[in-house]
């Protein structure tokens, strides 16, 4: 019986096993060195935060693997000995597979400062962080303050983990704006704005020089490189961005960069060595997409794809349109297609914005000038319909058009009929068009040939 192992039991390992089981009687066995069993990472803060246990971030219960004949392997991998196929473990033992997937995932990414690795630096992304600060920021009184460092997705959930137990955080962002590299200014300006009124210490165009120790090898305190100006604090969060798992594959025949490199198969240079999820990086992009998309849907929808190959039906990798969602403590976010920021902006490409005058509610539109195409769009404070954006990006739709029907992707109606005249009027005093609103059905409109 051909063997299959998997290395890593994230969405991209664990989505493969499930449908290499469901297509096959193929024997699986999952390799995992962080928990025993699949959980879901992004639910991560809320065990923090007191909305769940730990075990209501497991989608299947325990006896789910053995059911469906999942074995598991519990243990380090420190070697790949691809001409025997075969694994070696951190106490010496091996495991040999027919086809191997690599999924370990990503790891914080650090950058070589001095007391990076003491006692209370932690990131946020395994298990094992989130014990790490239960276990050094239980409480206000245990952590007087945290410092993060690095201003992404990660960086704003642990800033609302720490002040939902009320402890004081100091967030240091080196850019001139939160994440202003991903999102336009007036977005960007936004959450500055909504950061601080959750009492969060913002520090943008700041980078840490240090982290210093006490007596007891535990943080002490950091020092800031700009002004050396030092910030006691218990916990430091290193929230700069993640980078692929990959170290233990470097001392084997399979290719790597930043990340395993795969093709549109997901097939490594390795015969029947495939690799998925955080850890895969593509040869070349797909479309505009980044070579490795650290997304938790890209893994599910690599997992998926790369079982189907494994059972005999080759196919080949392709993720469509780019979206995505994230939480800025209270206000939701949502992207659909390509919204570059000011930095990033592509030829032709155009925004049209309209902001709530008293909410932290506001749209982005990406078109390009020329065509008039729509490019992609970012809500804030609004839920939109991924179908409707889905079909609009690969009809090629104009920007008109998409304002004429918004209301048919919004999620909440009556909110956008209080404001949909006052967004296309803005748009026709700006671009000199007259817009007239249809009142349709979304279903009919999505139905539509």
């Amino acid at each position: 019986m051909e063997h299959i192992v998997i290395i890593g039991n994230g969405i991209a390992g664990i989505t493969a096993a499930r449908h290499i089981r469901k297509n096959s009687d193929k024997k699986i066995t999952v390799v995992s060195a962080e928990t025993k069993y699949f959980f879901s990472r992004t639910a991560l803060m809320y065990v923090y935060m007191g909305h769940m246990k730990f075990e209501h971030t497991q989608p299947y219960e325990n006896w789910f693997w053995d059911k469906n004949r999942i074995d598991l392997k519990e243990g380090f991998v420190n070697n790949i000995n691809t001409d025997e196929k075969k694994l070696i473990f951190a106490d010496a033992s091996t495991l040999n597979y027919d086809k191997l997937i690599i999924a370990t995932g990503s790891k914080p990414n650090k950058f070589g400062w001095k007391g990076q690795d003491l006692e209370g630096v932690l990131g946020m992304y395994h298990k094992q962080d989130l014990e790490n600060l239960e276990k050094h920021a239980p409480n206000n009184e245990v952590c007087k303050r945290a410092v993060i460092v690095g201003g992404g997705l990660i960086g704003i959930e642990l800033a609302e983990m720490l002040r939902s137990r009320k402890i004081p955080v100091t967030f240091l962002v080196r850019e001139t704006s939160f994440w202003n590299g991903v999102l336009p200014a007036q977005e960007s300006e936004m959450i500055n704005k909504h950061i601080k009124e959750h009492h969060i210490d913002l520090r943008l165009s700041t980078n840490l020089r240090e982290i210093r120790s006490d007596e007891n090898g535990k943080v002490k305190s950091i020092v800031i490189d700009e002004t050396g100006e030092e910030i006691e604090c218990n916990v430091v969060g290193l929230t700069a961005g993640v980078t692929p798992n990959i170290d233990f594959i470097k001392t084997s025949k399979i290719d790597t960069k930043r990340g395993v490199l795969v093709n549109r198969f997901l097939e490594t240079n390795i015969l029947d060595v495939f690799a998925i999820g955080d850890c895969a990086e593509q040869h070349e992009a797909i479309g505009q997409r980044r070579t490795i998309e650290a997304v938790w849907y890209t893994g599910r929808m690599m997992g998926e794809t790369v079982a189907q190959t494994i059972c005999g039906n080759k196919t080949e990798y392709k993720p469509g349109h780019w979206f995505n969602s994230a939480k800025f403590l209270d206000i939701e976010y949502q992207t659909y297609g390509w919204v570059f920021s000011e930095r990033t902006k592509q030829e032709n490409e155009s925004y049209f914005q309209w902001q709530h005058p008293t909410k932290n509610t506001c749209i982005t539109i990406s078109y390009n000038a020329t065509s008039r195409q729509f490019l992609g769009i970012n809500t804030f404070g609004i839920r939109m319909r991924h179908e409707i954006f889905d079909k609009w990006l690969s009809e090629n739709k104009s920007i008109e058009h998409v304002l004429e029907f918004l209301s048919d992707a919004n999620f909440d109606p009556e909110f956008y009929k209080l404001y949909e005249s006052e967004i296309v009027a803005k748009f026709n005093q700006e671009n000199g068009t007259n817009i007239n609103l249809q009142k349709k059905s979304w279903k009919r409109i999505f139905t539509k040939a």
